[in-house]
């Protein structure tokens, strides 16, 4: 049976949960609705992320961004979604999603969206 766009976004286990270092992914097939036309909006998202306990698994990373193709949002909107939903299921230290929104009507749109954990304070 063929894959199924999904919301569920799967994790596993950072290999080096130790050290800070960054996971970059570049998704260039991005699809979703335009809320005031019902056209497709294209975009290339850009994730780039520091992980704590769990990393984010690329499949299901794929469905998850596979499920908005059908889907209205303005790109503020489901930028940010995006972001709270990783942080959500990843946990990690920093992330940022950037979405590189395609020319419409002659305006190209660039959103980025920030995460940093809050460190525990130590006496």
């Amino acid at each position: 049976m063929p894959s199924q766009p999904s919301k569920d976004l799967e994790i596993f286990k950072n290999p080096n949960p130790g050290r800070d270092y960054d996971i970059a992914l570049d998704c260039p097939e991005f699809t979703c609705l335009c809320p005031k036309t019902g056209q497709p909006d294209f975009a290339t998202i850009r994730i780039v992320y520091v992980p704590d306990e769990f990393c984010v698994e690329l499949k299901s990373l794929k469905l998850y961004l596979w499920s908005y193709r059908n889907e209205s949002a303005f790109h503020e909107a489901v930028t940010n979604r995006i972001l709270d939903d990783l942080v959500r299921a990843s946990k990690p230290r920093r992330m940022t999603v950037e979405a590189d929104f395609y020319v419409r009507g002659g305006i190209r749109t660039v959103i980025t969206a920030q995460h940093s954990k809050k460190r525990k304070k130590t006496s």
